[in-house]
């Protein structure tokens, strides 16, 4: 197995560390900062969220410039991506840091997209990331993270940027789906 797959591996292996962290009402204690109190269980998730994040941009990086892509490699990195964005939204629905409503379509264009993916490969045909869906995940990731620290360090001056972050990966998520489905409509139209 290469290091990109094992860097994809390992981002899976931290998702239940990442629940645990989020559901286990440790008591660490918490942070004031600004307007908001941070528990430092929080804290300790969002950089592990981070790190985790990370190794997607790592392992990409290091299978294009080495020449390491595999095919399991194409399975396992979408779907850590997916199970550990899935995972952290559900998380941040839970306790009261993101709305249920954004969240239902953030996975449900998931959900779509791989429905997609999937009918194109019964058909042989590889249906790559566009860079709105780059733009999507970078945003997903930067709008999590900021949403487990609780809008730190934007907390002390008072402006939502955590909430806004959300929307605009909202945004990105609800277009670049449209997007993928209107380039790739023709998998839909001509299977059989």
């Amino acid at each position: 197995m290469n290091l990109p797959n094992k860097l994809t591996i390992s981002r899976i292996l931290l998702i239940p560390i990442f629940i645990i962290l989020l559901s286990v009402p440790f008591n660490w204690g918490t942070w004031n900062i600004g307007e908001n109190n941070l528990p430092v269980a929080h804290f300790v998730a969002a950089l592990l969220f981070i790190i985790a994040s990370s190794t997607d941009w790592i392992d990409g990086y290091i299978a294009r410039k080495y020449n390491l892509v595999t095919n399991l490699g194409k399975f396992l990195d979408p779907l850590a991506d997916k199970l550990l964005v899935s995972a952290a939204l559900i998380l941040l629905v839970e306790l009261g840091l993101a709305p249920a409503w954004v969240v239902i379509l953030i996975i449900s264009r998931e959900f779509a997209v791989t429905g997609l993916r999937l009918v194109a490969a019964g058909e042989g045909i590889v249906l790559a990331a566009g860079q709105l869906g780059k733009i999507k995940t970078a945003t997903q990731m930067v709008a999590i993270a900021l949403l487990l620290l609780h809008n730190f360090p934007f907390s002390y001056l008072g402006i939502p940027v955590a909430t806004i972050m959300l929307y605009i990966s909202l945004f990105f998520t609800v277009l670049s789906g449209v997007d993928y489905f209107v380039k790739n409509w023709h998998v839909m139209r001509d299977s059989k």
